[in-house]
């Protein structure tokens, strides 16, 4: 169960709104049953409500003590008798969904300032938006509706749109790293482009997202950038992307829409990568990947050839 210090449970709801809520189907016998509150499968329990989405997790599901549980009509047997079933094809959306209606995402307030905070007298941002402490959003930086900035957050450069969340200490639109090289030395090139971010983004702690050089930096509509991500300067990354924690992109980089990064991925630059690859953990990519292909290992090579060379490797070692 959440902890009431941190988070705000809005319930009790019933069965019915559970399940109109996160698109389940539900004998209406229990559509009046009162749900208090969320929990795991090994801890939920009465009047709480938890899921299945793993079947590695099946062991939990037969001793569930929760009143109701999430989960795919093909687990229907393994459920215990006394556990209302919600059955949906998609259970940790469902449950994501059912979470969210106890533990809503915090809005804003009517508006407050903290009186320590320094404003200029023309800032202006979207409304229902929440930054918070020690944050610095500089000059010409327009930010859209329902966004929140974490604390020690710093954004320049950049266009950002509606319902953002830019979590604890990410970087926006600082410097790409771009010079020339000649025996003399380094010649840095002046990075006059921006950093263009879609609605619906969501980006980590610590995260940095480089302005480009003359091109802007662009980042899609509900992409999800996890904590501790570098993103180059040029970078076009489609919508509905996922880059999970310490994915490195390089500058002028083309991503299209759909596309999973594992942690640790590394992609070199001025490359294009098709719409919906996916690209395994700590692999490097260094040429274009068409669409729809899944790749891991440096270099990066379609999936199956890399575990057909590791099964032969593994071979080799055991003689």
């Amino acid at each position: 169960m959440a902890d009431s210090r941190f988070h705000h449970n809005s319930g009790p709801y019933t069965l019915g709104q559970i399940a109109e809520t996160a698109g389940c189907q539900l004998d209406e016998r229990f559509s009046s049953v009162n749900i208090t509150d969320v929990g795991s499968l090994d801890t939920a329990d009465n009047g709480k409500i938890s899921f299945l989405d793993n079947v590695k997790y099946k062991d939990q599901l037969a001793t569930c003590k929760a009143t109701a549980c999430i989960l795919h009509p093909k687990m229907a047997d393994d459920l215990p008798k006394d556990v209302i079933p919600l059955f949906t094809e998609t259970p940790y959306k469902s449950y994501a969904k059912t979470a969210t209606l106890f533990y809503p995402y915090p809005e804003a307030k009517e508006t407050q300032i903290h009186p320590t905070a320094v404003i200029a007298e023309t800032a202006t941002i979207g409304n229902n938006c929440i930054i918070e402490a020690n944050s610095v959003i500089e000059d010409g930086t327009i930010i859209g509706n329902n966004c929140h900035i974490g604390a020690n957050v710093t954004i320049s450069h950049a266009i950002i749109g509606n319902r953002v969340r830019i979590h604890n200490g990410a970087r926006i639109g600082q410097d790409g790293f771009g010079f020339a090289i000649d025996p003399s030395g380094f010649v840095p090139v002046p990075q006059l482009g921006r950093v263009i971010i879609g609605d619906a983004v969501n980006i980590g702690a610590n995260s940095c997202i480089d302005r480009g050089a003359g091109p802007d930096t662009v980042i899609g509509d509900s992409t999800y950038i996890d904590n501790l991500v570098q993103i180059g300067h040029n970078v076009k990354i489609g919508k509905g992307c996922i880059l999970v924690s310490q994915v490195g992109i390089s500058g002028s980089t083309e991503i299209a829409d759909f596309c999973v990064f594992g942690g640790q991925a590394g992609v070199a630059g001025h490359l294009k990568i098709g719409a919906q690859v996916q690209v395994g953990a700590q692999s490097g990519v260094t040429k274009d990947i068409a669409a729809g292909q899944k790749v891991m290992g440096f270099p990066a090579r379609p999936i199956t050839e890399f575990w057909r060379e590791m099964a032969k490797i593994k071979k080799l070692l055991s003689k």
